[in-house]
Formats: C-alpha cells, structure tokens, sequence
C-alpha cells in the first residue's frame, strides 16, 4: 500500500492544529520505507510531523524536488535533530537561486551547501536520468522542455561562473510509485512544466500515469493554460490531482468542472492511499 500525508502547505484544510506556511512537504509510507518528499521552508514541518505522530527519526531517505527554500529550506531543521540517511537532488542543486524584480534579487536558495552533508555524515545522491530509490520507486531527472505553452517565469535566475542566468531548473525532480491503479507521480512545483514532466515520467518508465499529486505551479498562470494543462493529463490518463503548495485556485476549480479526473486539496494533516 502507498500512503501520501502533507506535512506542509500554504494553507490549512482539516487540522487547524498545524502551522501553514509558503512551502510543500510530504511523507511517503511505500513497500516498507519512510521517505519524505520536500522539508518546507521551516522546523514548522517538524512540528505538524510530530503533532502527526509521523516518526521522521526513521528516515530512509528524502527526496528534495528542487533547491527553492520553500522545498528544501527546512531540511537543515530535520538534519539537526535527527539522522538523515541519505538525500537525492537533482544535478545543480546547489547553485544560488535568486528571483529577480523591484531593482534587487531575492536568494530563494535552500540555505546549506555540501559540507554541511558531509558534516552530518549523509549520503548524497544526485540523479541523472532515472534512478530506484527502492523497487517500485524512481527519482527521476532530466525534462525536456517540449511543449510551448509551459514556459518559465523571467524573473527566476541560478548564478553560474558566467553571472546570473535563467534558470532552467535542471536541478528539478520528481518521484514516481508504482501503484496497482497505475504511476503515482509526486511532484514539488513542476518548474519544467507538469505537462513535460508527465510525458517524460511515462516516456521514461513506459507506464501510465495515474495521479499527480504535489505543486503544479499554476497559480498566476492564464486561464488558457490552465484548461490546456488539465486536457494534456486527462489525454495522458491521469485520474487524481492531489493540488498543493502552487498549483492555484484556477487550476483546482477546473477540475472541479471536469467528469474524467477528480481532485482533491491536500493540507497539513491530509493523506491519500492507493492500492
């Protein structure tokens, strides 16, 4: 059985308990391993865990979908308190992220470098291409960029030896669960484009598609790319969208409208389970 809980969100569903802040946490219970999907921006994650009763001490291993403090800023928290076996990015992670705007850049980076891994004695894992994270489960990198309508906000930027540069976020992954109903793909906010993501996941693995749950980066996006999203997944046969983090209220009521794909808001607290 898999078992999705939200650690952290922008906002508060069921459990009025929690803390919400601007960020995207899960953890993951799959064929015997605990894993965690993104650490949100703060300890705040910690604390909902504990209140949880979610034993993140456990850890098999955490999946960081990018380096934006949003996902990645708390597992400097989770790392000072507790043993971390293992942590897989995407390849340049640890490039400085910055958002550029009003005469000033924003660091939007995650606030800890290699040293600090190599401090905590953690074993990192950088992911090129595909990679099994344990049978049934697959961190995967690498999402051409094919469909014109999923582009890039200007204002994200990575500092690279030539200065400040578009970011492309190469560094973006996500993972992939075999479940009996099909793929259940977690994503953190799907800067390469959800759509692109989903078509190089199946592409890659040969398997279809059956939920998308995590961020899909939809929130300030047109009304046009909204619908033409939630088209190209029901083509791929996507069944549940599991919103989160940045998907955006446009995005969650479109699928409200639709018969062939159902979805569902996934606060702190909020789980789903497959199989």
């Amino acid at each position: 059985m898999l078992r999705i809980m939200s650690l952290m969100d922008d906002m508060l569903t069921g459990r009025k308990d929690l803390f919400c802040e601007h960020g995207l946490s899960m953890q993951i219970t799959y064929g015997g391993k605990n894993i965690l999907f993104d650490c949100g921006s703060s300890e705040k994650t910690l604390y909902n865990a504990q209140k949880l009763g979610t034993d993140l001490s456990k850890l098999d291993a955490v999946v960081l979908s990018h380096s934006h403090y949003d996902h990645a800023g708390g597992f400097r928290y989770l790392a000072e308190r507790y043993p971390v076996r293992r942590v897989y990015t995407g390849p340049g992670f640890f490039e400085p992220k910055y958002s550029e705007g009003e005469g000033c850049c924003r660091n939007l980076s995650a606030g800890f470098d290699r040293a600090f891994l190599e401090e905590k004695g953690i074993e990192y894992c950088p992911v090129a291409g595909v990679e099994m994270l344990c049978p049934g489960a697959s961190v995967i990198s690498g999402f051409p960029r094919m469909e014109c309508m999923e582009t890039i906000p200007k204002r994200y930027v990575h500092l690279t030896d030539g200065g400040l540069v578009p970011d492309d976020f190469r560094d973006e992954i996500c993972l992939a669960l075999e479940t009996q109903e099909g793929l259940v793909l977690l994503v953190g906010c799907a800067h390469p484009g959800i759509v692109n993501m989903a078509k190089q996941v199946r592409a890659l693995l040969g398997k279809p598609i059956h939920a998308v749950i995590g961020g899909i980066h939809l929130a300030k996006a047109e009304p046009c790319r909204v619908e033409w999203t939630v088209d190209e997944l029901e083509k791929l046969g996507v069944k549940l969208l599991g919103f989160g983090h940045c998907s955006g209220d446009c995005a969650e009521a479109a699928v409200r409208a639709r018969e062939g794909v159902s979805g569902c808001h996934l606060g702190p607290g909020d789980c789903v389970l497959f199989g």
